[in-house]
């Protein structure tokens, strides 16, 4: 079974910058694409950035230009650099991929970072 360990989440001052990180740890053949989203409070869980193993990058158009998507692919893991945050990108961020078993791809989710932008 494949787990997403997230880290990086916390308060900070609009304008500011965090680093979200999300590593898979478990048995699997390959991991692709890796990505994150965000569920705000009384919103539904929407897509922010994804990379593929190749490092094709799709973004949302409300963090384009502020946020960047890398990964570490020897390390199976997966950052969100957020910069000039705003009071609107408060959410919980979650990781998640999609990896090969042994007879199918499985999608997987992590537990959720929080992250908090005061005006």
């Amino acid at each position: 079974q494949v787990q997403l360990v997230e880290s990086g989440g916390g308060l900070v001052q609009a304008g500011g910058s965090l680093r979200l990180s999300c590593a898979a740890n478990g048995r699997f053949s390959s991991i692709d694409p890796m990505g994150w989203y965000r569920q705000a409070p009384g919103k539904q869980r929407e897509l922010v950035a994804t990379i593929t193993s190749g490092g094709s990058t799709n973004y949302a158009d409300s963090v384009k230009g502020r946020f960047t998507i890398s990964r570490d692919n020897a390390k199976n893991a997966v950052y969100l650099q957020m910069d000039s945050l705003k009071p609107e990108d408060t959410a919980v961020y979650y990781c998640n991929a999609r990896y090969q078993g042994v007879l199918k791809w499985f999608e997987v989710w992590g537990q959720g970072t929080l992250v908090t932008v005061s005006s």
